[in-house]
């Protein structure tokens, strides 16, 4: 058994990768400072209480559990508070990640999976979006995970790290057997926000905008199942033993699914109508965003267990009925 260093895995996808880990034969070591995350989602190994921007804490964690790689979910990942707040998600998404590879060489460290987004395109000039196309990030999210990947390809090429930038498109979901889900505050995330239109019809969804150049007027995006997600940060980790350097890979489905057609899916999933409002479009928001999966496939050995969307509802529903 291996342990891994999981920093943010008391969040949302970051839970469901400690269970993957755990399910792999590896020990699973969350760290997470709780100012987002959630202590009772830790449940496949220890929680170790803590900010990346805490050196002395981050550097004893090392020396006490010698993790054999990090897993690196934290960070901050509301795009409107980016824009009001930027300072914010500089000091916390870049100098944590700074301080993190910092400890890291100090430890001898040299394998890492990086957590990025799709948002380090911004608004690619065709569809699908590959990893060769530009990384033209439109806000300060999307800039603090896109100057992430460049410490950490500046770092493989200076200390020998091994790294996998994972960029994520829409996950969405929860974990099949019940045990963790998506849980937010505030929600922003489609799928969660459509299911709490069904249980309660105050709170509608809104569509932001019908009038895009889409089949039906409304954005199309590219949702991914969370536990499809934890499964390729665990084949990216092992096939770390073999590379070197630095590889980035897009995580999505290759299925672009519209604002309507996922409210649809819920109603077929859940026999009930969601609540529903329309509003403009929200400024910089892309038509279409779709991934081509090809550099995941070839490089992880990595496909979708899960593409349906109407499995990514069933279960987030499911989870949500649990909470209830």
């Amino acid at each position: 058994m291996s342990t891994i260093l999981v920093t943010g895995g008391a969040g949302y996808i970051g839970s469901h990768a400690c269970k993957a880990l755990a399910a792999a034969g590896h020990e699973p070591v969350t760290y997470d400072n709780l100012s987002r995350g959630h202590p009772e989602a830790v449940r496949w190994g220890p929680l170790e209480t803590g900010d990346l921007l805490d050196r002395s804490r981050l550097d004893a964690v090392l020396r006490r559990y010698r993790p054999r790689a990090v897993m690196h979910f934290a960070a901050f990942a509301y795009v409107g508070e980016s824009v009001r707040d930027p300072g914010l998600y500089w000091r916390n998404n870049v100098g944590g990640s700074l301080t993190l590879l910092e400890a890291m060489h100090a430890a001898g460290m040299e394998r890492l999976v990086f957590s990025s987004t799709c948002a380090v395109y911004g608004e690619p000039p065709a569809m699908p979006i590959t990893e060769s196309m530009p990384l033209a990030p439109v806000n300060p999210y999307g800039v603090t995970k896109r100057v992430v990947e460049q410490m950490i390809s500046d770092c493989a090429h200076a200390h020998g790290l091994r790294a996998i930038a994972l960029r994520y498109f829409n996950a969405a979901g929860a974990d099949p057997e019940g045990e963790t889900g998506e849980h937010h505050e505030p929600e922003t995330h489609l799928l969660p926000l459509v299911l709490e239109a069904i249980r309660d019809p105050s709170r509608p969804v809104t569509v932001f905008g019908r009038d895009y150049p889409t089949p039906d007027g409304s954005c199309v995006r590219d949702y991914i199942h969370v536990t499809d997600l934890a499964r390729a940060h665990v084949l990216a980790l092992d096939a770390l033993e073999g590379g070197t350097g630095f590889a980035a890979c897009n995580l999505g489905t290759g299925r672009g699914h519209s604002v309507l057609e996922v409210i649809e899916a819920a109603r077929r999933v859940t026999g009930k109508p969601p609540a529903v409002r329309d509003g403009e479009r929200r400024p910089g928001d892309p038509p279409r965003l779709v991934a081509d999966t090809g550099s995941a496939r070839e490089r992880l050995g990595w496909r979708p267990e899960y593409p349906a969307v109407d499995d990514m509802i069933a279960h987030a529903w499911a989870w949500l009925n649990r909470q209830a």
